[in-house]
């Protein structure tokens, strides 16, 4: 069976189950369990013949059963599966059975079974697998979104980061493994680079490290990792951790840090009341290695990627513009962060790019470097693709190739080339545009949220988007107003 007929095949079987009351996340999960029980089973076969720890009693054999009989069997098995260690058990953790019909579960199991999933290409077993966690992340209900950056966009930051081969790669807030695996598909290109032996090896195992700590999207990563050739079934220890990378500082140092942390909410811990009452407290990390002690959650990952790199190491890391301008420990993190590492590029990005609606995002491209003197930070370069930029997730999204000109202006293989597009009398409207470090901490609170272009909307009529693209703007504007003022709600009963 070819990769086009298996997709198909997924995808109708998805539509089914969607009018049971399925979403595609369910469904993407039940798909997690069988594949991967499918593929353990392949790999018990001759030549291979490799015992990954699936008691005979749970493998894809024990599966053929029908009715009652089988949704019995499979619960017991998603429950004793998910006590193992490794990545069996990171896999099968919290594993529930959102299936109830069992003739629907049994034709699930017929369809997964007649692929060897095995012998398929790393590429077509990737390919459907993003495209189901896309499909996922589009379900808006589920809220799954949230742990899904735009493809293209993380397409652009590692295109301007360019890992190379033995480099190590983390993500401290990973979601589905969208950095890690356009890193790797980087890394693998023939046109980049020709890997030996060892560095195959090297890629294959000692790359990539992340956290993520919902179970249900760790589990997600996990297997988009494995099918896309990283790691292998019987490991013991997985790429990506459960913990909280927030706690504690980070166990290793490495050379890059490509991540988009979590937006939303700051940090908080819910407790019982001496009354019985639940009560949220916002949560701080008290930790020596952070320049300023906060309860948002953002200005914390800045901090926590800061400390996870080496002296030579890279990041690249996707914030809300709060981080840009906050005051108090926001204030002190811009200083520190000038300071001590070269904060050499930010992108300014447009709204209608994220599932979640309204968001406005920012990516920092940062190199860590040795202690010294002076401020490492020389001079900064702005790319402000948000003014007079519209885009909107279903008419019109954001391609790789809307970024085309920021990577240009980055100018990846020597970054230190670079030419400004603006001009104060001969290009007024260019895009990108330097500050040096005396412009930049003589802001008020040193603030990073730079922009010069005017709004042509403001000014001109004519120039107004469609009215459909308008009337979406308008609509993603006020669903963050309404999530802001939630927030505050929540926060003034707390």
């Amino acid at each position: 069976m070819n990769a086009e007929s298996i997709v198909s095949r997924v995808w109708s079987f998805c539509t089914t189950l969607r009018d049971d009351g399925v979403g595609y996340g369910d469904y993407l999960e039940q798909l997690t369990y069988l594949i991967f029980l499918k593929m353990a089973h392949e790999y018990s076969l001759p030549p291979r013949s490799r015992d990954v720890g699936i008691p005979e009693k749970y493998n894809w054999d024990s599966l053929d059963k029908k009715g009652a009989d089988l949704e019995t069997h499979y619960v017991e098995l998603l429950r004793e599966l998910g006590k193992k260690k490794g990545m069996l058990g990171q896999i099968f953790t919290k594993a529930q059975n959102k299936i109830q019909d069992p003739a629907k579960l049994s034709r699930l199991i017929a369809m997964v079974g007649e692929t060897d999933w095995v012998i398929l290409g790393a590429d077509t077993k990737g390919d459907i697998y993003e495209g189901l966690l896309e499909k996922n992340a589009e379900d808006t209900k589920s809220g799954a979104g949230q742990y899904f950056t735009p493809r293209s966009l993380i397409q652009a930051i590692v295109d301007c980061m360019r890992p190379e081969p033995g480099q190590t790669i983390a993500d401290p807030a990973c979601g589905t493994g969208g950095f890690f695996l356009t890193a790797y598909d980087f890394l693998t290109d023939p046109n980049h680079y020709t890997l030996d032996k060892a560095q195959k090896r090297f890629l294959k195992h000692e790359t990539f490290f992340g956290n993520e700590i919902v179970a249900s999207t760790r589990r997600l990563c996990l297997m988009n990792m494995f099918l896309h050739n990283i790691g292998e079934i019987d490991d013991e220890d997985t790429a990506v951790s459960s913990n909280d990378a927030l706690i504690s500082p980070p166990s290793r140092m490495v050379d890059m840090v490509l991540a988009n942390p979590p937006f939303g909410k700051k940090s908080s811990m819910t407790f019982t009341n001496e009354e019985g009452e639940q009560e949220k407290d916002e949560l701080t990390y008290n930790r020596q290695d952070f320049w300023a002690s906060t309860s948002n959650k953002q200005v914390n990952f800045v901090q926590h990627i800061r400390s996870m790199l080496k002296s030579t190491g890279r990041a690249a890391v996707v914030v809300p513009d709060n981080v840009l301008f906050e005051g108090g420990a926001g204030e002190t993190v811009r200083q520190k962060l000038l300071e001590t590492t070269e904060l050499h590029t930010i992108l300014r990005l447009p709204t209608g790019i994220f599932y979640a609606n309204g968001v406005k995002a920012n990516v920092l491209f940062f190199d860590n470097k040795p202690a010294q003197k002076d401020p490492c930070t020389k001079e900064l370069w702005i790319y402000d693709y948000r003014t007079n930029v519209h885009h909107t997730l279903k008419k019109k999204p954001m391609r790789r190739a809307d970024l085309q000109d920021f990577i240009n202006c980055y100018n990846p293989e020597n970054r230190h080339k670079r030419s400004e597009t603006w001009h104060s009398e001969n290009n007024p409207d260019g895009r990108w545009r330097k500050y040096s470090y005396g412009e930049v901490i003589s802001r008020d609170k040193t603030s990073l949220d730079i922009f010069w272009l005017k709004d042509q909307s403001l000014a001109d009529l004519d120039n107004l988007p469609e009215p459909d693209v308008l009337a979406e703007e308008i609509i993603e504007n006020i669903e963050a107003g309404l999530n802001s003022f939630r927030a505050i709600a929540q926060s003034l009963n707390n």
